[in-house]
């Protein structure tokens, strides 16, 4: 059994400081932030904030270092991995040995596998996840990485048509399902369509903009934050033709089960089930 928390986040940039995508920052609103600190053992606990995936790590570090110093967390660390290299420096070995939560930044998820992905540091990670009682959370690029098949790619214009999706080997720190972020506010629920259809014994999660997931034993899931998740299960198809078909061509896939959920919601990934609040509940 799993030991540690698993926290994808689908990201927030509404309040970057440039308008173009690879320069914008993820912000995670402060209930969110509050939870992974909780999470990870309260205000003294040591985060450790890997910069890998953004374009500007030095900013985006000083941001989650603000961040966590309002929520009067203030033992936090930034790491910035460049190379696989790098990512094996005694020094920053020991950095993850120590941390209570690991939180890997948004940015561009190809560069943390290429950068990280077999190495010590990746192995290290993997095994404090399953063996410890350790946070791994992450927005947007740091949240699809999580995924064993990872999405890096595909646009929305060109949704359910085979090969529209990009798809390469992630983390694999949770290889049930395949992760899509800003899921809502970027029409993307073709490209995670297709990817499960592809890969029909996972299930695809949706996570719109400050929303998450915190996942315990990898496999128990309580929606958090203020928008949705939308869960694709394609355990039950009745018709899938992607394996048939030739790129570009149209997808057709048939009983493709949909869940819409949102805060205190919960989902089971082992059995596949949902539990939802009551009304009651959810006027409180």
């Amino acid at each position: 059994m799993i030991k540690g928390t698993l926290i994808p986040i689908g990201g927030n940039e509404d309040k970057g400081f440039h308008k173009a995508d690879r320069f914008r920052l993820d912000y995670i609103s402060q209930g969110i932030l509050s939870r992974v600190v909780k999470e990870s053992g309260g205000k003294d606990s040591k985060i450790l904030v890997i910069t890998t995936a953004s374009g500007i790590p030095e900013i985006v570090g000083k941001n989650y270092i603000d961040a966590f110093d309002l929520l009067g967390c203030h033992n936090v660390q930034t790491l910035f991995i460049d190379s696989k290299i790098d990512a094996d420096l005694e020094e920053n070995l020991e950095m993850l040995k120590n941390a209570d939560c690991i939180m890997l930044s948004g940015g561009n998820q190809s560069k943390i596998t290429t950068k990280i992905k077999n190495t010590q540091f990746h192995k290290i990670l993997l095994e404090r996840y399953q063996n410890e009682e350790i946070v791994v959370a992450g927005t947007s690029a740091g949240a699809m990485c999580m995924s064993m098949e990872m999405i890096i790619g595909g646009s929305s214009k060109e949704s359910f048509i085979k090969a529209a999706t990009k798809m390469r080997e992630g983390m694999s720190l949770i290889p049930e399902i395949i992760i899509d972020t800003h899921f809502i506010q970027r029409g993307r629920f073709g490209r995670l369509s297709e990817a499960v259809a592809r890969y029909y014994d996972r299930i695809g999660i949706g996570l719109a903009e400050d929303t998450g997931l915190v996942i315990k034993k990898g496999n128990y899931c309580e929606i958090i934050g203020s928008g949705m998740v939308i869960v694709f299960d394609p355990g039950k198809l009745t018709h899938n033709n992607f394996d048939i078909l030739k790129d570009g061509t149209p997808l057709t896939m048939t009983n493709l089960i949909t869940h819409v959920l949102s805060s205190g919601d919960c989902f089971d990934i082992d059995k596949r089930k949902v539990k939802v609040l009551t009304v009651e509940e959810h006027m409180l």
